[in-house]
């Protein structure tokens, strides 16, 4: 078993293979904690990640301590690590990223909400081994929340996170050069809070280099406030950034002067931090949910940029009504979705990844063949129940070879950070190419 795990000892996991369809094959990777939702909520940037032809995994295990992985791509046989390194897995916050640089180093944060910087690299690209805990840039790094990493096409590291707390917080950034194996501060408060509210963002780095970050507002710790969504890209690695029509911002984005890509009222069942892609001529798009004035059920939005501007693309097929209202992690019957776009085309085709309990509480997928004419049709990836899981995914090997690694997991989310009373989940991952 993965919990039992010598802190030195290397193994082969057994993995098993089972077919969902013809094109869609599952590999087990080893058994999780599952008590709540910390090994699969959206905001792990990432899970999964590959470099060149290795693809490496993170999660907790029943002990609470992180299990790296890695296998090569393609292969099914996975060699598993149990680190020294334990988490607070009561809070489903303290997720675990992972990022591999230019140099096939392993970098992973994890355990933050609310604390400070936990970061290690391996000591050798591709291995498992971890260094110590180490700082980045050592400034403002006491309270730390929402750690993400994104690695740009020269091979250096963005990460992001919130320093503050909910409804009071700001956005750091740092970016790391691999060359000389530094951390540098891009920016103290991208995103101001002005220490009335807080930006619940979500970024995305497209095949230009382009780093795109939206975000929706929170007024108090109450999801409920949750309202609007702003938008900001840089076109010169983080340093400065302007707003779709490329009028540029003063540092830092504030309420009054950010651009919106949509204005949405509190109480609106506004979910914070989703996920963002772009088109082939770079133009960004969003996915989120809310609900419409007119209606009592939250649907999947996408919002996206072209020609004539801001655009809603309103996937209107859930049939079930629920309201967002409260602090802490939510148990939610839907999850917040993941979108991607095959930027291949000139004409954009794109997925939503998402589960709901209306489908069972299944993988599932919205397909978007045309968004300007609305065509797009829903099925299922897995057959059966996931619990509480929200995708996540391989975004390299997305990138490069369009074929989609998603990391699963039968989870189960007590509302407001409590914790379920079941056994250790197995953890695997989902490999599908799907046919644009």
């Amino acid at each position: 078993m993965i919990q039992r795990l010598s802190i030195l000892f290397l193994f082969i996991a057994s993995v098993s293979v089972a077919q969902i369809q013809p094109e869609i094959s599952i590999t087990d990777v080893g058994e999780g904690w599952a008590n709540n939702s910390v090994n699969a909520i959206i905001f792990r940037k990432n899970s999964l990640v590959t470099y060149r032809d290795t693809q490496f995994i993170a999660y907790y295990n029943q002990a609470r301590y992180m299990v790296l992985g890695k296998r090569k791509v393609g292969q099914s046989d996975w060699i598993l690590k149990q680190t020294p390194f334990q988490g607070n897995t009561n809070d489903a916050h303290n997720s675990i990223s992972i990022i591999a640089d230019g140099d096939g180093y392993l970098h992973v944060s994890w355990d933050h909400h609310g604390h400070p910087l936990r970061y290690a690299k391996s000591l050798s690209p591709g291995s498992l081994d971890l260094t110590e805990k180490l700082a980045m840039t050592g400034d403002d790094e006491s309270n730390v929340t929402y750690p993400e990493f994104y690695v740009m096409q020269d091979g250096n590291l963005l990460f992001l996170y919130r320093s503050g707390s909910s409804g009071q917080g700001n956005l750091v950034a740092n970016k790391y050069n691999y060359r000389n194996k530094t951390w540098a501060r891009l920016h103290n408060n991208l995103i101001s809070g002005e220490r009335a509210r807080n930006a619940y963002w979500q970024a995305f780095v497209d095949h230009k280099g382009t780093i795109h970050v939206s975000w929706v507002w929170r007024e108090s710790p109450n999801v409920a406030s949750n309202h609007d969504l702003g938008y900001a890209c840089s076109r010169d690695g983080g340093l400065t950034w302007q707003k779709s029509n490329g009028e540029k911002y003063a540092l830092p984005i504030t309420q009054a002067t950010a651009e919106y890509a949509f204005k949405i009222p509190q109480n609106s069942e506004l979910i914070n931090q989703t996920s963002m892609s772009a088109d082939k001529k770079g133009n960004p798009f969003i996915a989120t949910y809310w609900r419409e004035a007119n209606s009592k059920i939250p649907q999947y939005h996408i919002v996206y940029y072209g020609k004539q501007g801001w655009n809603v693309l309103n996937l209107d097929f859930r049939k079930t009504a629920f309201s967002l209202s409260g602090g802490g992690t939510k148990r939610i019957p839907i999850s917040r979705p993941q979108i991607m776009i095959n930027n291949k085309k000139s004409r954009p085709t794109g997925l939503l990844l998402f589960r709901d309990e209306e489908r069972g509480g299944k993988a599932s997928v919205v397909k978007i063949k045309n968004f300007q004419k609305n065509k797009w049709n829903v099925f299922d990836l897995t057959e059966s129940s996931l619990g509480s899981w929200e995708p996540t995914f391989d975004t390299e090997l997305w990138n490069k070879k369009r074929i989609l690694n998603l990391f699963i997991q039968n989870v189960q989310q007590v509302d407001g950070e409590g914790k379920a009373d079941i056994p250790a989940q197995m953890v695997r991952v989902l490999q599908w190419k799907p046919d644009f």
